[in-house]
């Protein structure tokens, strides 16, 4: 790099440091993800656009910086299949069946059954459809929210998605603590415990039949552990949202928008047999106290607060 090309770098905000640090950072992602979950064309591109996005403009610098909270998370998440949660913990089958039909059994024709075992008998096209619809926006409304806030509140942009990770480790923790089995699960195998089961896209698959695609079935391919079932982090998502959109005073149309969009998914969890109701009653669990630890540790005068306020000021 000549010496006029670096002046003009750091004219712009771009050290010769950042520039050595992101460098290894890309370089050590991807040794690292070979190693632990094999190479994927996935890592190749996020490391491609991380670059792209942090040496294209200032401002597109300071937004995949605050957005890194996020790639956080889905590194998290993608490594987690290197660390089966059951090799921790025994994975809670026939127990937590048992615990959802008592909590919440539905009497139909006599015997008792769980919620997600009622919708499979009387699944219908249009729920089939309206709960894959939600589902869909269990990614997009978090991203696109968090876009939104970029635009409109720094602070608030860099708080939200610090209360999203913090959720998801958070989530993460149960997972391990708890391994559970999702209700899809029992209706396939039954209450025994079987290693390296694959994803299922349960009653989704429905949407998918529906409108002859196969949207769910390759997402699901992806996911990193079928027994992380409890917490809903599917469920916690929205909420958070949801909170923020309150907090914020935003608009009516804007918070009744996200409040069905809560609800949705929430109901499709169950309806599409990936949750049991505890499932998602630990989701909303997860979703409170996370929102609740960070308005708390922020008010707290600590060196994490004062790196919080670090990265809002690098954002700003």
């Amino acid at each position: 790099m000549s010496v006029t090309a670096t002046a003009a770098g750091e004219k712009k905000g771009i050290t010769r440091k950042a520039v050595l640090v992101l460098a290894a950072l890309s370089v050590g992602y991807l040794l690292l993800s070979y190693l632990l979950v094999g190479f994927k064309t996935d890592q190749l591109v996020l490391v491609g656009l991380i670059n792209l996005l942090y040496f294209l403009r200032p401002i597109t610098r300071k937004f995949i910086t605050g957005f890194s909270i996020f790639v956080v998370f889905w590194i998290l998440y993608d490594y987690m299949k290197a660390f089966p949660n059951y090799w921790f913990n025994p994975v809670h089958i026939e127990s937590l069946y048992m615990a959802e039909k008592a909590w919440f059994g539905v009497e139909s024709g006599g015997v008792i059954l769980t919620p997600n075992e009622f919708w499979l008998q009387h699944s219908h096209p249009f729920l089939d459809v309206m709960s894959g619809a939600f589902y869909l926006t269990w990614v997009p409304v978090p991203i696109g929210f968090a876009f939104f806030w970029f635009f409109r509140n720094r602070r608030q942009f860099v708080h939200f998605l610090l209360t999203f990770l913090l959720v998801n480790l958070l989530g993460f923790v149960v997972y391990y603590l708890y391994p559970a089995a999702p209700p899809w699960y029992v209706q396939l195998h039954g209450f025994d415990f079987i290693a390296k089961t694959p994803g299922n896209t349960a009653g989704l698959s429905r949407f998918d039949g529906f409108f002859g695609i196969t949207i769910f079935n390759a997402l699901y391919a992806k996911g990193s552990n079928v027994f992380a079932a409890m917490p809903s982090l599917h469920s916690a998502y929205p909420l958070i949202v949801l909170y923020y959109a309150l907090r914020n005073n935003l608009s009516i149309a804007a918070k009744v928008v996200f409040g069905i969009i809560t609800v949705g998914i929430w109901f499709a969890a169950v309806y599409t047999s990936h949750h049991y109701v505890l499932d998602v009653l630990a989701g909303i669990t997860c979703a409170t106290t996370g929102i609740l630890l960070f308005n708390w540790l922020v008010k707290q005068d600590t060196a994490l607060s004062r790196a919080i306020e670090r990265l809002v000021a690098a954002v700003r």
